[in-house]
């Protein structure tokens, strides 16, 4: 039950969340960008539309047009749940990016942050 309010969010003022997150710590929304498109397969033009168009924060991973082989490289905690332990496919995905975005905030480089 508690992952369908969180699939039921807003995209948009998530993201506009993670995007302050990123900034407050000297970091870009291109930055997060790069991230989402990473893990996602939208171009930032799409993640744009998606944050303005009231697409849910499920919708947005369900409908992810090419989700990255390689996302099972993000890994760890975030928020204290250990990111690739979470059942849910949905979810996990949107711990991955919660987990990206903290990377970034904490000062990692993009560059491994995508997993380069």
């Amino acid at each position: 039950m508690q992952n369908e309010k969180v699939f039921a969010m807003d995209f948009g003022r998530v993201y506009s969340c993670l995007v302050a997150k990123a900034e407050r710590k000297g970091h870009t929304r291109k930055e997060v960008d790069a991230a989402t498109s990473w893990l996602t397969g939208y171009t930032p033009q799409e993640i744009a539309a998606a944050a303005a168009d009231g697409t849910t924060y499920g919708d947005f991973f369900r409908r992810a047009p090419a989700p990255n082989p390689h996302r099972d490289k993000v890994t760890g905690t975030v928020c204290g749940v250990r990111v690739e332990a979470v059942e849910d496919s949905t979810m996990r995905e949107i711990r991955r990016l919660d987990k990206m975005v903290d990377e970034l905030a904490k000062g990692k480089s993009l560059e491994k942050v995508l997993r380069k």
